[in-house]
């Protein structure tokens, strides 16, 4: 995996680690000073080519690439994964590096949650579905860390991939909300060579699982095969991506859903404009834990064809 970005010399300088949102501000003003644009990429880390590509959109909009790492404990459940999250902290800054990010903002979680800290940030509606319907809180979190890094950062533009497409909705209606001026930028899912959505968590599968995880794939696929043959019935859609779920031995389907793109609200029973087909399933973890799941989300916009009445 490599991060060349095309801008020679700069793609081999070390960035600028920076611990606190004290300094991370003082940088922001003098590069706002300065007249230069700012983008912040925020990640948890474990970086991977999809991180990578949100790098490049963002270079592609500014003069200057943030780079936030910090696993975030607000977002993560009681039994979720927060302990045996990757951290391979001086590979991501090397990835950086050859990437041409200028800043690496790494900060402890004492300083993003100061002791005694009281507030939270929630976008109630869209924190509702999908992932917010099976991990309570982790949008809260979410909302909370974002606001929190765009306030230390003040980046001019924030990029995120379309992979989280939840995620990317709420921030988007959070800045909205709030009246912070920042572009919110994302960027297409990037894939493995099988198709699979690169995650930080796909390390994690069992080897033997790799082709059950594909199922996310082929479901996703199947249905988008099924609305371009003029297929349009909510039921009959899920019904195929079920399908091909019972198939995968190994998953557990969390859900299957079909959304408004922008509101998150349930797709009608017949499809006539963009609909989000939204997956998230369970898979085994390496490592011999026996109860230990990975859970890996996908999605796709569906485009179905127009009724008699919608045409032109």
């Amino acid at each position: 995996m490599t991060g060349e970005n095309g801008k020679g010399a700069a793609a081999t300088k070390a960035p600028r680690i920076v611990r606190t949102v004290a300094e991370l501000q003082r940088l922001a003003d003098a590069e706002r000073a300065a007249r230069r644009r700012i983008a912040l990429v925020p990640t948890m880390g474990a970086l991977h080519a999809g991180h990578l590509a949100l790098v490049r959109a963002a270079r592609a909009r500014a003069d200057r690439v943030w780079v936030s790492i910090f696993v975030n404990p607000t977002q993560f459940g009681p039994h979720e994964d927060f302990s045996r999250y990757p951290r391979p902290f001086d590979q991501d800054v090397a990835l950086c590096g050859e990437a041409g990010v200028d800043v690496v903002f790494a900060p402890s979680a004492e300083e993003m949650y100061p002791p005694g800290a009281q507030t939270t940030v929630e976008v109630s509606e869209l924190a509702k579905p999908l992932c917010g319907a099976s991990r309570p809180g982790h949008f809260r979190g979410v909302a909370t860390v974002v606001t929190k890094l765009l306030a230390a950062a003040k980046p001019h533009v924030a990029v995120f991939g379309e992979k989280d497409f939840q995620q990317l909705a709420l921030v988007r209606r959070l800045v909205r909300d709030l009246l912070l001026d920042v572009e919110i930028v994302g960027v297409e899912t990037a894939r493995a060579r099988d198709g699979l959505a690169l995650s930080s968590r796909n390390t994690r599968l069992a080897p033997e699982v790799r082709q059950d995880a594909l199922s996310l794939v082929r479901a996703l696929e199947a249905a988008e095969l099924a609305v371009a043959g003029g297929e349009d019935s909510a039921d009959e859609l899920l019904r195929i991506v079920r399908c091909v779920f019972l198939q995968a031995k190994s998953a557990e389907l969390d859900y299957a859903e079909l959304r408004d793109p922008r509101t998150l609200e349930a797709a009608p029973p017949r499809l006539c404009t963009p609909t989000l087909l939204a997956l998230a399933a369970r898979f085994p973890a390496a490592g011999g834990e026996p109860n230990a799941r990975v859970r890996l989300i996908d999605n796709r916009v569906l485009h179905p064809k127009p009724g008699p009445e919608e045409r032109p």
